[in-house]
């Protein structure tokens, strides 16, 4: 790669500054393997066994997995029979998310004994910005030790937890030691912790960006942090300045409680597959999904209807549309979203495994004028 420039000397150089001058300390907490360990702690005979938190079935796709089950080569997402096939001796558990909605009301309880500034990411995981603490400990770390040992405690379940000077950071600091593990990043050393890492594990980083990288000799993160702000721009555009930051470890992002809805979506995979025209009542019932759970944000109304398709070949595919006015009822949404089906030009022998209704964009509604009285 050669040698670094001298813009990326002064970016190295003002990076500990910039900690220095924020002084952030945060903690991204992620409990291990969630839905199959709360399994696994309500069913003893479940213990030591690989599980598999899945329906059964051709469409089922797996939800979660436990460690056991993980060292076999399953993993969220993946088909379900797939799963079956790499571990025959598998015990597959249907989900219960009231149960584990309950536990995670639980673990959030305990984060807001020590901390104010909580970001929920799903059930189980949360960023917390513990600069200042509430229960005045010492360090960042007596915190993320004291929440991992109250978790224990009072779930029995674990959670591993990474501490570091910004969210980016930190969570990767907490899958570092996993499973029921304790990762700390300090301010002096990012620079050396980051630098032998893949890109890979850099967020929006996948295998296409991996291999666009690569076609610039680039595979760790230290080589990332040998190119200059202009190189990146010029290759990744706004993304580029983003790829200069996270080589650097900069990440200015504050964590946010209560961060407002940005989408709602409802989507379901078919028991068989189906032609396009055949999916007209399952979008209708998924606009009426989609549309009760939109109904509970009371204030804020979504301006864009999103279709998803996917293909019995795996293809995923979206179709959007942003109205002059937010769709005013469930039979608006579906006709909307009906519309967005006639605007999918595939041959007419294409089958449909799955489809999905959305609503995105979400705004604060405006407030409403005051009527004018009749007579002045």
């Amino acid at each position: 790669m050669g040698q670094p420039t001298q813009e990326t000397i002064d970016a190295r150089n003002g990076m500990e500054r910039r900690y220095d001058a924020t002084m952030r300390k945060i903690l991204h907490v992620d409990m291990d393997a969630f839905y199959a360990s709360v399994e696994q702690r309500d069913d003893p005979a479940l213990r030591g066994k690989p599980v598999v938190v899945a329906w059964r079935g051709a469409r089922s796709v797996v939800c979660a997995a436990s460690y056991e089950a993980r060292r076999f080569g399953i993993r969220s997402a993946m088909p379900a029979v797939r799963a079956e096939r790499l571990c025959p001796d598998a015990v597959f558990v249907p989900p219960d998310f009231n149960r584990y909605r309950a536990v995670s009301r639980q673990v959030r309880a305990i984060f807001l004994r020590h901390a104010d500034l909580v970001e929920p990411l799903s059930l189980d995981e949360a960023y917390l910005d513990v600069t200042v603490n509430k229960l005045g400990m010492a360090s960042a770390t007596d915190v993320a030790k004291a929440i991992r040992a109250a978790i224990r405690e009072e779930t029995g379940l674990t959670a591993s937890a990474g501490v570091a000077p910004n969210k980016f950071l930190a969570k990767i600091a907490s899958d570092w030691r996993k499973p029921d593990g304790l990762f700390v990043v300090r301010p002096p050393e990012v620079e050396a912790f980051l630098a032998p890492l893949l890109v890979g594990r850099l967020p929006g980083v996948g295998k296409v960006m991996e291999g666009k990288l690569s076609a610039l000799g680039v595979s760790t993160v230290g080589g990332l942090g040998d190119l200059s702000l202009d190189v990146l721009v010029n290759a990744f555009g706004s993304f580029g300045r983003r790829l200069y930051e996270l080589a650097r470890g900069i990440d200015e992002r504050p964590v946010c409680p209560n961060q407002p809805t940005q989408s709602i979506s409802a989507e379901d995979t078919f028991e068989t597959d189906l032609p396009l025209e055949a999916l007209a009542t399952h979008i209708e019932r998924l606009a009426e999904k989609t549309w009760a759970a939109a109904a509970r944000e009371k204030t804020r109304s979504a301006r864009t209807v999103v279709l998803k398709l996917k293909t019995s070949d795996f293809r995923i595919l979206t179709r959007s549309l942003t109205p002059t006015a937010p769709p005013a009822s469930a039979a608006e949404l579906a006709r909307i979203a009906l519309d967005l089906r006639d605007r999918v030009l595939l041959p007419a022998h294409t089958r449909y495994r799955l489809a999905g209704v959305g609503l995105g964009r979400f705004e604060d509604n405006e407030p409403a004028l005051p009527q004018p009285e009749l007579f002045g």
